[in-house]
């Protein structure tokens, strides 16, 4: 199936009062960046269950950092970076299930494997390759979540065992004991390994929270000194929908831009893909972090999915599908179009008239606020998180196997600590 047959919709956005192909970095678009609560889901005809909704509500370990400054992260995996003074060198072999040591803390074989069987799709196939480079991404993933977890007990962070709780019983409500269960065993798993993950998560989500979101401040001069700045962004042309979108193909792609490398290949794989999402977003997740973890659409995927503003005409230039999927629905809404094995999960975002916005515009000054918090929020983020790795005494000894080995699993090979510099 090629590329142009497949349900994934291809916006035209307003800039400066222009039409042009591709995607918005305008002002106007990044003002509809915030979650929007979901009204509803048409799923019917899907109902595989998947334990991925387990992960986290917002999808295994994306909480703490974005698609970018992972990779930064990624990086730096091998390298060893520490303080000014650093412990001295150890001439002891580090053992075959040590993958990297934090600061003095192990980080074994097994808790990168637990984590690998939570968040994979036990249905899908991957070569060789493709499970030891999404290891080594966990991995990189555990890393920076061991830092936080080690700030947490620093700062006295703690979470509530109830609020543990509620979120599980959250996570787990649409899948009864029975599936449950069998989705353990498939991944061969325990209920308390779910749980002990979830709460590694959510534990590091409240570090970011303090540490970040305590920092964040948006005036009212801000959000008018936004406004007046990009004013002309503001103008609408024609009636449109803002709209965002996640694609889920039954082909291998040839490009994969999404933040976990997930692809589906087969038209079952696609199916179950797509059920698990509509879990996900059942219980909680934001619509942008499963687009830019799952989505198979490389151009809207880095962006949370999102298409901007679409204006009618170009929408009743869609497929029936695709067209339906947005202008039969209200704002809130995600609709799964499927057509040919192919589907895109819909959210319809807002339906906007024609003509000039001023901060009068009900709605319009809380997006702006939203939008530029989100702005400074992020950039804080990805400095926190540099800021902690770079400071830490990080050796990934996974990594530097896997270069000893030329690419392959390392067996029985144990790694001998780099001498300190």
């Amino acid at each position: 199936m090629s590329r142009a047959g497949i349900l994934v919709l291809r916006a035209k956005v307003y800039s400066n009062h222009h039409v042009t192909d591709g995607f918005p970095t305008t002002p106007y678009f990044d003002l509809f960046q915030s979650d929007v609560p979901l009204c509803g889901h048409t799923i019917d005809s899907l109902q595989t269950m998947s334990l991925c909704s387990f992960i986290s509500p917002s999808g295994f370990n994306r909480l703490v950092f974005a698609g970018p400054l992972a990779a930064l992260l990624l990086t730096a995996a091998c390298r060893s970076s520490g303080p000014a003074t650093p412990p001295p060198a150890t001439t002891k072999p580090v053992a075959d299930n040590v993958w990297a040591v934090v600061d003095g803390r192990e980080l074994t074989s097994e808790e990168v494997e637990k984590a690998y069987r939570r968040q994979r799709d036990p249905g899908q196939t991957l070569s060789d390759e493709e499970v030891l480079a999404a290891k080594l991404s966990l991995l990189n993933d555990l890393i920076v979540q061991d830092l936080l977890l080690a700030k947490a007990k620093t700062l006295k962070v703690e979470l509530p065992a109830k609020e543990l709780d509620d979120a599980f019983a959250a996570a787990r409500k649409n899948i009864d004991d029975a599936a449950f269960q069998q989705e353990l065993t498939k991944r061969n798993l325990t209920a308390e390994d779910m749980r002990e993950g979830l709460r590694r998560e959510m534990l590091a989500q409240k570090v970011i929270e303090q540490e970040v979101g305590a920092k964040v401040d948006v005036t009212s001069q801000d959000v008018s000194d936004f406004f007046l700045a990009n004013r002309s962004q503001f103008n609408l042309a024609e009636e449109s929908y803002h709209i965002a979108q996640i694609a889920v193909t039954p082909v291998r792609d040839a490009q994969i831009a999404n933040r976990t490398g997930d692809d589906a290949t087969t038209a079952q794989a696609a199916s179950a893909k797509v059920a698990m999402l509509m879990e996900r977003l059942k219980a909680g997740t934001p619509f942008a972090d499963l687009a830019m973890d799952y989505s198979e659409d490389p151009e809207s995927a880095p962006r949370g999915g999102d298409l901007g503003l679409v204006p009618m005409s170009r929408l009743k230039q869609a497929p029936p599908q695709l067209r339906d999927a947005v202008l039969t629905k209200a704002p809130g809404t995600v609709t799964v179009a499927s057509a040919g094995g192919a589907h895109t999960l819909v959210l319809v975002v807002s339906h906007e008239p024609a003509g000039q916005r001023d901060l009068s515009t009900p709605g319009l000054r809380d997006r702006i606020t939203e939008s530029l918090k989100s702005r400074k929020e992020q950039l804080i983020r990805a400095a926190y998180l540099t800021s902690m790795r770079s400071d830490a005494q990080v050796n990934n000894y996974l990594a530097r196997r896997v270069v000893e080995s030329r690419g392959k699993m390392p067996g029985a090979v144990a790694a001998t600590p780099p001498a300190a510099k």
